[in-house]
């Protein structure tokens, strides 16, 4: 249930693997495809290094759009890094307004500097409306 307390951690869903950065496309494309997902986060090299996150409209726009071969793109060729990140505390609706204004539709949720979720509009607002119904 979303009350002016709920949390990210609240909302938060799994939907989402991990890779190296040295993953090809394809093969990535083959590990979203049996896990049923949109989203792969990137790991990190080392602690000093950041987050990245390819999603399937990074694979349409950098590898589709131009023209490239699947099999010889790797995914930190084509990520998004850094990648903002948001604490489980994070009030949800912080939360949407942070997307609302740097134009993102999901972050990640990190705590002790692990990933332990991700959050989307999609998470916010259903279960806003299991409430509001």
């Amino acid at each position: 249930m979303i009350t002016e307390f709920t949390r990210c951690r609240e909302v938060m869903n799994q939907r989402f693997a991990f890779a190296d950065g040295l993953m090809t496309v394809s093969s990535a494309l083959e590990m979203m495809r049996e896990k049923g997902i949109t989203k792969v986060i990137i790991n990190r090299r080392d602690n000093s290094d950041e987050f990245g996150m390819v999603k399937l409209s990074d694979i349409a726009k950098k590898v589709i759009g131009k023209d490239r071969a699947p099999e010889r793109v790797n995914l930190y060729e084509i990520m998004c890094k850094p990648v903002i990140s948001v604490r489980p505390q994070m009030n949800i609706k912080y939360c949407a307004r942070l997307f609302d204004q740097y134009g993102l539709t999901s972050a990640i949720v990190i705590e002790d500097e692990h990933v332990i979720g991700m959050v989307s509009y999609k998470d916010i607002v259903l279960n806003w409306a299991n409430v509001v119904e």
